[in-house]
């Protein structure tokens, strides 16, 4: 008998994205993390949105657009020169835009998410030792007190960030090099009148077009901003250590010696939070200012420094995500360049990923090559990301406004920025595509599930959203009903093919008819299940193209499992099989 069913090792954004989805779906966990307190620093900020779909499928994302801020666009400088405004404005379709939040706020949401599944974060409590037997994981435990415990846990998952000890523990490799940049970053307040929602971006290019300085300033509230420049004497740095970071699961992907200031007065000095090479300690105003003063497009002058820090971009992918009873996520296993606020989200979508997946295994409704899929998924989107931010990064030398500077691939660009493009095509959960399908037909399986409105139902006075009907942890089944198969013979057969899937689903599957804009209302199904919804705006036909009597099945994490036309009790069965024993 083990004492938990997965201990989570690090709660920064990734850890607790991933117990509160464990316990959301009814698996008992702790989560530890070897500091005291959480760090009050705002450290990676861009919040992309697929991960604000992922927080509202969690039940988590009105209390982050409360806080968070809205990041519409860029205005770039280069030699002083104002280029084309960047903007990152996607379709109506899509629910939510890019967005800001400090690392700590989304850290504090997600603390107050898990607390309401009764699981609190065990501090200061760090991970000694890893071994893992044939039926459980002995993880060694050191409590603030002096006390060592040793607990059992039927699986481990290392969220501990780029030094983690349950990768070292799982022999897996985290190859991966450092560019030669080394960079600075301050959070501070700036009192020029740029557009609010805007970050701004000035680089000045040598007399080879290249850059020799540079300042980013991305918005974080009123007035206040994250500030990225280049260190000083970028050029004389001293390269970085090859494996540094820190154990908390920052999801960053910078490597930085933090140091934290509160006034302009009070000093700055280094804590015990090291994410990087030993550079030392971040800059101060006096430093942030002189960068102001030369690239800023306006006067303006700094003030209210909370954090500062100085990191080099490094790069890094484990090569598993798994080792038997043991995973990494996040940031221990893929660290990239900070560019569009990849890292973070990257890690959130990977701890989406694992838990419905070790919940099915945990209580033994899915057999444990479910989660081999884990690293089949995963592994290929950090390996893209990582490659693309790196890419990012050394072209930016040459490329003065950034990667979203126009032209015949922004759109694209912006879509994969904004990781809307994620896909499990060749994943072994995924059902190949019918022939009569086309790939413009809607998204296929494999491809994210996109939202629409304007559902009806029978028992709400007010449209409803498609998300609204994926905000769960099991699977969903969605069955189109034209008018063949809004009532008689037709919605019997949707009937059987809902009840085959259920039972093949051991029940965690919640199964709507969608009945086209074109059915007459008082067309019913000839049960009272599954629940019916009306596409009375016809949304749902336009984002999913689909044809009377298909069944569309959606995973828990938002993805087309599989598109079935025509849809048999038994090839929806069968499919699910895949996932279910």
């Amino acid at each position: 008998m083990t004492d938990t069913d997965v201990l989570v090792v690090g709660a920064g954004p990734v850890g607790l994205t991933l117990a509160a989805e464990l316990r959301r779906h009814g698996v008992d966990c702790r989560i530890v993390d070897r500091l005291p307190d959480p760090q009050p620093h705002a450290k990676a900020i861009g919040i992309v949105p697929r991960t604000l779909e992922v927080w509202d499928t969690m039940g988590l994302v009105d209390r982050v657009l409360d806080e968070a801020v809205p990041h519409l666009g860029q205005i770039v400088y280069v030699d002083g020169k104002a280029r084309p405004q960047v903007e990152l404005t996607l379709p109506p379709e899509v629910p939510y835009p890019f967005a800001t939040l400090p690392q700590c706020t989304t850290e504090r949401l997600l603390t107050e998410h898990l607390a309401r599944f009764g699981t609190e974060v065990e501090r200061p409590v760090e991970l000694q030792a890893v071994e893992v037997r044939p039926d459980a994981v002995q993880a060694v435990l050191a409590h603030p007190d002096g006390r060592t415990e040793r607990l059992s846990a039927r699986y481990v998952v290392g969220c501990d960030g780029a030094h983690s000890l349950v990768r070292k523990a799982a022999g897996l490799t985290f190859d991966g090099d450092a560019l030669p940049e080394l960079y600075m970053i301050g959070d501070v307040e700036l009192d020029w009148e740029l557009p609010a929602g805007y970050s701004m971006r000035s680089v000045n290019l040598d007399e080879n077009g290249e850059m020799d300085d540079m300042l980013v300033c991305i918005p974080m509230g009123a007035r206040r901003y994250w500030l990225s420049m280049l260190r000083p004497n970028n050029s004389q740095a001293t390269p970085a250590a090859p494996d540094t970071g820190t154990g908390t699961g920052t999801g960053t992907g910078a490597r930085t010696t933090t140091t934290a200031a509160t006034t302009e007065n009070s000093p700055t000095t280094s804590d015990d939070t090291t994410l990087g090479s030993g550079s030392g300690k971040g800059p101060d105003l006096g430093q942030i200012q002189a960068v102001l003063d030369r690239l800023a497009p306006e006067v303006t002058t700094a003030s209210s420094l909370r954090w500062s820090s100085a990191f080099r971009t490094s790069h890094r992918l484990v090569d598993r995500y798994r080792n038997g009873r043991l995973f990494v996520a996040g940031d221990a296993a893929h660290i990239n360049p900070p560019i569009g606020g990849q890292g973070l989200n990257t890690g959130v979508q990977d701890a989406h990923n694992l838990a419905w997946k070790l919940a099915l295994v945990v209580r033994g409704l899915a057999a444990e090559e479910l989660l081999d899929t884990y690293h089949a998924e995963r592994h290929p989107i950090a390996q893209e990301m990582v490659n693309r931010t790196v890419q990012h990064a050394r072209n930016v030398r040459q490329v003065g406004s950034g990667p979203l500077n126009g032209g015949a691939q922004a759109e694209m660009m912006l879509w994969r920025q904004a990781q809307l493009l994620v896909s499990y095509p060749d994943s072994p959960l995924t059902a190949a595509q019918t022939e009569n399908r086309t790939a413009e037909a809607g998204p296929a399986a494999g491809h994210r599930a996109p939202d629409c409105r304007g559902l009806v139902s029978d028992l709400a006075a007010y449209p409803r959203r498609l998300f609204d009907l994926l905000r769960t942890p099991r699977h969903v089944l969605l069955l189109f009903a034209g008018p063949e198969h809004a009532s008689g013979q037709g919605a019997e057969q949707l009937e059987a093919w809902a009840s085959a899937a259920q039972r093949a689903a051991h029940g965690l599957l919640d199964a709507y008819f969608i009945t086209a804009a074109d059915v007459p209302r008082d067309a019913r199904p000839v049960g009272l299940r599954p629940s019916r919804v009306r596409d009375a705006a016809g949304e749902f036909r336009d984002a999913y193209a689909p044809q009377d009597g298909e069944a569309i099945l959606i995973r828990p994490d938002g993805y087309v499992s599989g598109r079935f036309h025509p849809a048999t009790p038994e090839r929806v069965a069968e499919h699910l099989r895949h996932t279910f024993v």
